[in-house]
């Protein structure tokens, strides 16, 4: 072969290779360097933004607590004057009927699409929001929970999962930190809600639930608009590359839902979750009071307490799922469960403003942190084929734990408010949910499965 015949040979090689891999490109949404671009994919972290708006809208519920202590209020509402126990259940039931709706949203995401069902979340929540509002006291708390628990708590479900499910998708090199992002806006929705939900209470005391009409059409707008722009990424999605850590790169085993159910890490899995939850959750649903018996709060500093731990609950999901990208998703979760332990045995002897701020917005850190962690942990340990059907229904640990957490710590403070105790317990369950941490490692199947194929 002449010297220019294979010179023009080796230019059309080249040619082709450069329009093939331009067409990878076009394809994947991202340059051939491997870094993503918009492309026919559009720019990716739009949905992230979206995402991060239905997530606060939804993590309104967080700030129950400013609730849960107006309809105890005797002298204020009297039509309503709920025991402890009582005011808590609209809240336990929220969380128990919020893994109704991530398996059955996770589901059909998983089939349909992201956008469908985020919409049809957003409006199933906005609704039983709404209903709440027309409850008029304890005569009505079947309304009420009808209404903030069953209702919306489902809706709350079936919208959650989807940008978490749809974000590793697209963003599968920076799946800790786009998985905390994703939640983040949950963990950030007590912050405004709450100074604005005890403005609304103060407008009319006697009936603090009519304060749920105005924020139910306005959780309607926002959680709408976040997700009217959600889709998954096309067929074949890649970023060039990108080759994960954990065994989880190209090539790695896809477990569908019922091959992560025979496996024991789910079941290892779903108990930290569980047990990170009631610790945290525990506080959150109390902390008003907490913040006014222990450490001495007037009624509206505890209600902006609330609305400002509400940030480490949102920030916590980003900094420790960011942070388990570098430690490892294991002693990462190891660290939670042990600071909120030590917080949570300190907690009732802090009489200090300023301590007991400090150990509660740590307890909040750690808490947020779980829901971060815990879907990039799922999508490292299973793959994201199928993360909406697997993690949604791994958050059962969610419903569990919002069961358990409230309840015990309710039953443990009593009428007396007995907060040693109740503290002194939960701290003592979060310490001991480390061992878990240390037996839970990834299924060997997916780490074979990378091998063979690398």
């Amino acid at each position: 072969m002449s010297s220019s015949s294979a010179s023009s040979s080796s230019a059309s090689s080249s040619s082709a290779s450069s329009s093939s891999a331009s067409s990878s490109s076009a394809l994947s949404g991202t340059s051939s360097s491997g870094t993503p671009t918009s492309g026919s994919t559009g720019n990716r972290w739009l949905l992230v933004g979206g995402g991060l708006l239905l997530q606060f809208s939804i993590g309104a519920v967080y700030a129950w607590s400013v609730f849960s202590k107006a309809l105890q209020d005797e002298e204020k509402a009297p039509d309503w004057a709920l025991s402890k126990v009582e005011a808590s259940l609209p809240f336990t039931i929220t969380i128990a009927m919020i893994f109704v709706g991530t398996y059955i949203g996770g589901r059909i995401q998983d089939k349909r699409g992201p956008r469908v069902v985020a919409l049809a979340g957003g409006i199933i929540y906005a609704i039983g929001i709404i209903l709440a509002s027309f409850s008029r006291g304890d005569d009505q708390l079947w309304l009420l929970i009808a209404g903030y628990g069953v209702i919306s708590g489902f809706g709350l479900g079936v919208a959650y999962i989807v940008p978490i499910a749809m974000l590793q998708k697209w963003f599968p090199d920076k799946k800790g930190l786009i998985t905390g992002l994703a939640v983040g806006g949950f963990g950030f929705g007590a912050v405004l809600t709450s100074p604005v939900a005890q403005w609304l209470i103060s407008k009319d005391p006697a009936q603090p639930t009519k304060s749920f009409l105005w924020l139910g059409l306005a959780y309607l707008v926002m959680s709408l608009a976040g997700a009217a722009i959600f889709r998954n990424p096309p067929e074949g999605y890649t970023v060039p590359g990108y080759e994960s850590a954990t065994g989880g790169g190209e090539g790695a085993k896809e477990f569908s839902q019922g091959e992560a159910l025979r496996t024991p890490q789910w079941y290892l899995l779903t108990a930290i979750l569980t047990l990170n939850v009631s610790a945290g959750i525990a506080l959150i649903s109390v902390a008003a009071g907490s913040a006014e018996g222990i450490a001495g709060y007037s009624s509206a500093a505890a209600a902006t307490a609330v609305g400002v731990l509400a940030i480490f609950n949102g920030g916590g999901r980003i900094v420790w799922a960011a942070a388990s990208d570098y430690i490892g998703r294991m002693p990462s979760f190891a660290a939670m469960l042990a600071l909120q332990g030590v917080c949570l045995l300190i907690l009732p002897h802090a009489g200090n403003v300023a301590l007991w701020f400090v150990l509660a917005a740590v307890i909040y850190l750690c808490y947020g942190g779980g829901f971060g962690t815990m879907p990039a942990t799922a999508g490292d340990f299973f793959g994201v084929k199928n993360a909406g059907a697997i993690y949604g229904l791994m958050l059962i640990g969610w419903s569990l734990g919002g069961v358990i957490g409230p309840i015990l710590i309710s039953s443990l403070l009593g009428e007396d408010d007995n907060y040693t105790l109740a503290y002194t317990v939960m701290g003592i369950i979060a310490l001991a949910s480390v061992a878990l941490t240390l037996i839970t490692r990834i299924p060997k199947e997916r780490k074979e499965a990378a091998t063979v194929s690398s």
